[in-house]
């Protein structure tokens, strides 16, 4: 979720009550086999005069009982009525697309859409399809509207206002690119306590549409056409062989409500080049930039792991790892931050039916820290209990609205949620790599946790979790240890693919010194480094998949514990992907002169980021090592969390 942007427009006057006419409950189907039950309602009083209808879909009462205890409200979609995307089907815009999915999301978490009659942008159908023809000449969408003589977009949303006041709904979340509707519902005195954003539907026959809304109105849109060519498509520049999943990708963002494997891919290989232009930027804040932030939502990056019944998307290890990998071929250290804030979504969505009421009141992609080095100490007191320590490694935590914290209590080590504003937050994250994460420390003195938000770690853990009687998505059902390890491997092989990028960029222009060659990559000696290079990211990525392989065939069986040998092979498959990844950094950096090490070249980021990502615990050669052959001789592990 992203905050409605602050608006510097002039505030309407409050309209005048409206009050409901009638309501009728009228079950719903899509093209694709979506149902969902909606309660129609029509309103009397309404300033237009225009019969304007609002679908109450899933627990709408609870979201607004939430809204009346200081939760966020519920979820709300404008939707402007669009005859030709919404019933013939159109796709010379997206609204047909867009109203699906606001149907499925918002039955999902409780709320309203919110049809208006506003057809064209408030012009009317018949100056729509005008507005077409001129468009079809080469004019956007908006300049159509003027040529016409009507605005560039005369909707009015005080009847939107009216209907909602009319519900109680007088603060609510928005599902909308649109900063304009945020802006006039807000001046309307709604108070709009956050903006979701929509998925992206882009068609060939849209494109144009959709980047005027982006350029012209500032819709918070990731396009195509932002995105380049999709890495893993044929004939793509640096295109991986052997990527997990890797089929023809789907157009970046041209995805249903609930995207595919490949859909989802392509959302983030359109991240890949901001990530890239901001990674610096990264750096110097510390964490990850708001731009990235709100990309990253919009994209629903937050939502893959988090389970279908919450409105999440309720996706698979294997596309979670891939996602981590690509963002880290833009930014190792948004691809740290963003993959442990998705796992910790996972997490959360491991606990207890009241602890989830509470996280995921809110929508399907609550952000939360987590840290248990070292663990804190928990001491039992009426209602729960007291915990203090101070927690390090923290990551995720300038995002995060949660904390997971373990402490020790007697013999039981527990993981304890709480709020980020309960404790305090420690500025030290001053390092040579992953500047970006801005991973700090937690402290905390006697701060009171209750009962229903503290959990026992080897009950959290396990396969049989508390989530996992509440959610049918397989993945909860997957002990935790299986995927606490998979972040850094997946960054540091994303990272080395993208130094092998650079590398041959480099070195098919580069001149050096006391050599004869006019460019490094006629000498032969820099084709075998080449050479080098090119295998040892080969390397990595085939121990990379070997341990998503393992991990994958342990997932699917029943019961899904992995046996010791499955623990032994596939973390040691994780730490020689990782050690494979770090020596062609290296050969690369060996190869590439002294310039690379100025801070404006991303190679030197590159190698700053891997030498602090071998460091952790995943990737740590010699205690790795040793447990994984005493698991692979079948002697047993002597680290029992290992």
């Amino acid at each position: 979720m992203t905050l409605a942007p602050e608006t510097t427009a002039t505030p309407k006057a409050a309209a005048p009550s409206a009050a409901v006419r009638s309501r009728v409950v009228v079950p719903l189907r899509f093209p694709d086999g979506f149902e969902a039950v909606a309660e129609v309602l029509s309103f009397s009083g309404l300033t237009d005069g225009k019969e304007h209808l609002l679908l109450a879909l899933g627990d709408w009462e609870a979201a607004l009982q939430g809204a009346a205890q200081g939760g966020a409200g519920p979820l709300v979609r404008l939707h402007s009525e669009c005859l030709t995307g919404d019933v013939f089907g159109s796709q010379r815009c997206d609204c047909g697309p867009q109203l699906r999915e606001a149907v499925e999301r918002i039955a999902a978490e409780g709320g309203f859409l919110v049809y208006l009659r506003q057809e064209g942008r408030g012009i009317g159908l018949y100056p729509k399809l005008d507005a077409y023809a001129l468009q079809d000449g080469g004019l956007d969408t908006y300049a159509a509207n003027l040529a016409l003589g009507h605005g560039e977009d005369e909707r009015d949303y005080t009847a939107a206002a009216q209907m909602l006041e009319a519900m109680g709904a007088g603060t609510l979340r928005l599902l909308s690119n649109n900063p304009d509707k945020a802006a006039q519902l807000t001046g309307l005195g709604l108070e709009v306590s956050g903006q979701v954003a929509t998925g992206v539907h882009a068609s060939a026959a849209n494109l144009r549409y959709l980047a005027a809304k982006r350029d012209h109105t500032g819709h918070t849109l990731v396009l195509p056409s932002d995105a380049g060519p999709v890495a893993g498509a044929p004939g793509a520049p640096g295109a991986a062989p052997g990527d997990v999943g890797a089929a023809p990708q789907a157009v970046a963002g041209a995805a249903a409500a609930v995207p595919t494997h490949d859909d989802m891919l392509a959302r983030v290989q359109g991240l890949v080049p901001g990530l890239r232009e901001r990674a610096a930027e990264t750096e110097e804040l510390r964490r990850i930039p708001d731009a990235t932030m709100e990309e990253l939502h919009a994209a629903e990056v937050f939502h893959m792991l988090s389970p279908k019944g919450v409105g999440g998307l309720g996706m698979g290890l294997e596309t979670y790892v891939e996602v981590v990998r690509r963002l880290a071929r833009g930014c190792a250290s948004t691809a740290w931050s963003a993959g442990h804030l998705i796992e910790h979504v996972w997490m959360l969505a491991r606990w207890p039916r009241e602890a989830q009421d509470e996280v995921f009141a809110n929508g399907p992609a609550p952000l939360a820290a987590a840290t248990g080095a070292p663990a804190g100490v928990a001491r039992k007191v009426p209602g729960g209990y007291s915990i203090s320590g101070r927690w390090t490694f923290a990551s995720g935590v300038m995002h995060a609205r949660w904390a997971l914290l373990a402490a020790q209590h007697g013999d039981v080590r527990l993981q304890c949620l709480v709020p980020l504003a309960d404790v305090e937050l420690l500025d030290v994250w001053q390092t040579a790599g992953l500047r970006g994460t801005g991973s700090n420390d937690i402290r905390a003195g006697d701060l009171f946790v209750p009962e229903h938000r503290t959990l026992d770690w080897e009950l959290l853990g396990a396969e049989t979790n508390p989530g996992s009687l509440l959610h049918a998505d397989p993945l909860i059902h997957t002990p935790m240890g299986a995927l606490l390890n998979m972040v850094a491997p997946a960054a540091a092989l994303g990272s080395a693919e993208y130094a092998l990028d650079l590398f041959r960029e480099l070195i098919m222009v580069r001149k050096v010194k006391h050599t004869v060659e006019n460019r490094q990559a006629d000498s032969p000696l820099a084709q075998v480094r080449y050479a080098h290079a090119f295998g040892l990211v080969a390397t990595a990525r085939l121990h990379w998949q070997e341990a998503v392989r393992v991990v994958s065939a342990a997932h699917a069986r029943g019961p899904s514990t992995m046996t010791e040998p499955d623990r032994g092979q596939y973390r040691l498959s994780l730490a020689l992907s990782g050690e494979a990844s770090a020596e062609a950094v290296r050969v690369i950096m060996l190869g590439s002169g002294g310039s690379v090490h100025r801070l404006s070249h991303p190679l030197q980021r590159i190698q700053r980021d891997v030498n602090v990502l071998m460091n952790h615990a995943a990737l740590t050669r010699d205690p790795v090592l040793e447990q994984a052959g005493r698991g692979l001789l079948g002697l047993g592990f002597s680290v029992p969390s290992f």
